[in-house]
């Protein structure tokens, strides 16, 4: 696959405990994702975070059972993005995703 230089970043922040059918909601973003042939995502863990209620989400050791930010971030066309967007967005109960602009330097595989 060939990703043009003007790309585009997606990203969803959710909660750790947030699941679909059982499975982590970030997996099943990922899945979707590589089942959508989108060129690749990354799940981010947070150590810290709030979000629309304004609940302060932490790691911190008295409070290890908190539900934890996560990040998933898909790079690839804004078109394909937009497309996976629209999929996924009945999955996601709360939570916040955003595009921007993503200038592409280089996408290869080390095989």
């Amino acid at each position: 696959m060939v990703l043009p230089e003007d790309g585009c970043l997606l990203r969803i922040f959710i909660g750790e405990s947030e699941k679909v059918d059982g499975k982590p909601l970030y997996q099943r973003l990922v899945e979707k994702a590589r089942t959508s042939g989108l060129a690749g995502a990354t799940v981010w863990r947070g150590m810290m975070g709030y979000g629309a209620n304004s609940r302060i989400h932490t790691s911190k050791i008295l409070r290890l059972s908190q539900d934890l930010p996560v990040i998933v971030e898909i790079v690839d066309t804004r078109d394909k993005l937009e497309t996976f967007l629209a999929e996924v967005d009945p999955l996601i109960k709360g939570g916040l995703a955003t595009l921007e602009k993503a200038q592409v330097h280089f996408y290869r595989s080390n095989k």
